[in-house]
């Protein structure tokens, strides 16, 4: 995910994608303890990209309060 295409997004599609990359870490985290993660980079990507999301609201937030 770009920031580009998260800047584009609804905050109702950033909180529905924000909740989807948060359950899709949960279950990678509960599959490395039960299994072998063939590739190990999708931590790194999915909590980058929650980061993404997470800064964009906030900075809509800071927005509409006009700070």
């Amino acid at each position: 995910m770009k920031a580009g295409e998260v800047k584009a997004m609804r905050d109702d599609e950033i909180t529905v994608e924000l909740k989807r990359l948060r359950d899709k870490l949960h279950t990678l985290r509960t599959q490395s303890l039960s299994e072998k993660i063939e590739d190990n980079s999708q931590f790194g990507d999915i909590r980058r990209d929650i980061a993404r999301l997470k800064t964009e609201s906030h900075r809509r937030v800071l927005e509409g309060a006009g700070a």
